[in-house]
């Protein structure tokens, strides 16, 4: 891969890294609000057991959001990294080139879609 064709991609890679850092910003502030805050209301009724569950549930939904949007961080990580050490757009298991296609979609692939599949039915087993 050109040089030119590497700072594209790293410029893709730092442009996604920032958007989901910010993502991930928003997503752990309004997980820390609790109900009663999210609501305004600063009385000291207690709520009903259905909204404390609501709450929960929208919690670990947004953890669980923020722990995904994490490994895509990590894996971005990974991408810039092979660009600085210039092994960028080479399959880790085959050594073989990933599709300048594959890495417009997916610039973190670190897989050709051949090993991205066997990896994937090897998860599955």
């Amino acid at each position: 891969m050109i040089k030119k064709e590497m700072n594209e991609f790293k410029k893709l890679l730092i442009k996604l890294k920032q958007k989901i850092t910010e993502d991930v910003g928003h997503i752990a502030k309004d997980a820390h609000k609790s109900q009663k805050d999210a609501s305004g209301d600063l009385s000291g009724y207690t709520f009903h057991m259905a909204d404390v569950a609501s709450d929960t549930f929208e919690r670990e939904f947004s953890l669980g959001l923020a722990s995904n949007e994490q490994e895509l961080l990590y894996a971005i990580e990974d991408a810039l990294k092979r660009i600085e050490s210039r092994e960028y757009g080479i399959c880790v298991i085959c050594e073989k080139k990933i599709s300048k296609v594959r890495l417009k979609a997916v610039p973190y692939a670190k897989y050709c879609i051949e090993c991205q599949t066997k990896e994937e039915k090897r998860k599955k087993r």
